[in-house]
């Protein structure tokens, strides 16, 4: 007896929990020996979005989404063959691949709908089964319609699955990431991933980056990072700066804070972060530049939110506004406590520039009374912001 082959072919762009739980859904109803995942090359029936990711990448994301589901495989051949992606050409392949087979066709709502008007329909009703399953609720008398009328015109093996509707719908997922949500209908490595790589326009979600985050913090360190983030916000709409932009620097800023002085230095060697040797040999002034580096890597921040980060704990002469909106927040959010704190709180509000002076002022002169050497790039930016003082 032949081995039963189901395939799951499309864009998947990106694949999402309604996509696996379909695979899932028919890897038990149909039990197959392989059931294989194939995006496609080239979407022959409809253009890809805009700004999507390449195919390799969708390729990658789909072992991500499938990858750990038994028998389930995600093949590349759509992808080498290149070209538009014709699921006749496909079939032709495994046949020619594994002639003692039978091969399923898994199909959705729409495809199933569509499916006599593809390329060499007639071969592919030959050359496989049909088992479709809905997209939606209430879609099932239509595709029973429709299943019987490509039985009795073709002969076709045509048959609707028993499943549960699939759940979301990969035009409206995108959508939404743009828009700072969508995490819910995707799986944890597969948004992880789009986010690492910016993909489809991401606007990363703010409570799934505070759980990250936070989960990489000792947690006496999370007030003080959630405080960040307040005061972040806060400072953001009072100057005009990204509002968005503060609240991702401010609840990444010490993503690295717990991690000792080897820790931080193999981190500079894994993202090949440049630093001194006043920073090589300091845990507290390492954190900012390897949480920097693990911040873009990792979560995909921005350039600017990245340099937000690396500079908020020593400053640097030339900072950006939001460089200084996250070094004030890290100072003064509202867990601190010490004197001077409710006079650097009032003057960030009044003259940010002149808080940023108090505050690298004050930084300096804890350094020195306990022993230490100051940063070269807080010194500077102290210089720097007097002298602008002083010109005005």
């Amino acid at each position: 007896m032949g081995k039963e082959i189901v395939i799951f072919g499309g864009s998947f762009n990106p694949p999402h929990k309604g996509h696996r739980s379909a695979v899932k859904a028919a890897a038990k109803l149909l039990q197959p020996d392989r059931l294989l995942i194939i995006p496609d090359a080239i979407p022959p029936h409809k253009d890809l979005a805009p700004g999507s990711p390449s195919p390799r990448q969708r390729l990658a994301l789909c072992r991500l989404c499938f990858g750990d589901i038994p028998n389930v495989e995600i093949s590349d051949l759509e992808l080498k063959r290149g070209g538009k992606s014709y699921t006749v050409d496909t079939l032709e392949t495994l046949r020619a691949q594994t002639p003692e087979a039978h091969f399923t066709l898994l199909v959705g709502t729409d495809m199933l709908l569509t499916l006599e008007r593809w390329h060499r329909a007639e071969d592919l009703f030959r050359l496989a089964s049909i088992r479709a399953f809905p997209r939606e609720n209430g879609d099932l008398k239509e595709m029973e319609r429709k299943a019987a009328a490509l039985r009795e015109q073709y002969g076709a093996d045509v048959a609707v699955l028993d499943l549960p509707p699939l759940p979301a719908a990969s035009t409206g997922i995108r959508s939404a990431l743009a828009e700072g949500e969508g995490v819910e209908l995707l799986t944890g490595r597969v948004y992880g991933a789009i986010v690492r790589q910016r993909l489809y326009r991401v606007r990363v979600n703010l409570p799934w980056l505070r759980k990250k985050a936070y989960a990489m913090l000792r947690p006496r360190r999370i007030p003080h990072v959630a405080g960040c983030e307040e005061e972040a916000v806060r400072l953001a709409k009072r100057w005009g700066a990204d509002e968005f932009d503060a609240a991702v620097a401010a609840i990444l800023h010490d993503c690295t804070k717990k991690e000792n002085l080897e820790q931080q230095r193999s981190l500079c060697k894994r993202y090949r972060v440049h630093v001194d040797e006043q920073e090589w040999n300091s845990e507290k002034l390492l954190h900012a530049k390897t949480g920097a580096a693990l911040a873009e890597h990792r979560f995909g921040a921005s350039p600017a939110v990245a340099s937000a980060i690396r500079w908020h704990t020593t400053g640097r002469a030339g900072m950006s506004l939001l460089e200084k909106i996250i070094y004030m927040a890290d100072y003064m959010e509202p867990t601190r406590d010490f004197p001077g704190v409710e006079r650097l709180r009032e003057l960030a509000y009044q003259d940010l520039d002149e808080a940023m002076i108090l505050g690298l002022e004050m930084s300096l002169e804890e350094v020195r009374r306990w022993g230490g050497v100051s940063h070269p790039n807080s010194v500077e930016a102290l210089e720097e912001l007097k002298a602008q003082r002083m010109a005005h």
